[in-house]
């Protein structure tokens, strides 16, 4: 992760006792059609971690527009949640296992081809836990 990035999500990091975090990061997807999503691939702690999530920070980059209608959900292997803009911070995934990978999912409604394609350049996460 770039140190402009580490330092944007520093306030977000949990240091007190009991607690941890674990970050994430990897190449984005391609998205040709609406009406079909496409997944990022999983973005997983590096060690093994005990507990829940309790905050996570999110940030992806477009090559290119916005498609009009685009929806965005960040997702563990049991839950779900949708995620607004290219970076904030959600509390819907907490009390899911931390250990449990997250994809971005990116969806344009409709039907046919998405022209241009939506291209995404980057995806991060940041895990807290407890």
């Amino acid at each position: 992760m770039s140190r402009l990035l580490m330092l944007m999500f520093l306030p977000f990091m949990a240091h007190a006792g009991g607690e941890g975090a674990w970050q994430a990061s990897s190449m984005g997807a391609t998205l040709s059609h609406r009406g079909v999503a496409a997944s990022s691939r999983a973005l997983a702690p590096t060690q093994p971690v005990s507990g829940v999530m309790t905050l996570v920070a999110w940030r992806y980059e477009l090559i290119g527009p916005t498609p009009a209608g685009l929806n965005v959900r960040l997702c563990s292997v049991t839950r779900c949640v949708e995620i607004e803009g290219q970076s904030g911070t959600t509390r819907g995934l907490t009390n899911v296992a931390a250990s449990e990978p997250l994809r971005f999912v990116w969806e344009v409604p409709g039907g046919g081809a998405l022209f241009p394609a939506l291209k995404v350049r980057s995806n991060q996460v940041i895990v807290n836990y407890q």
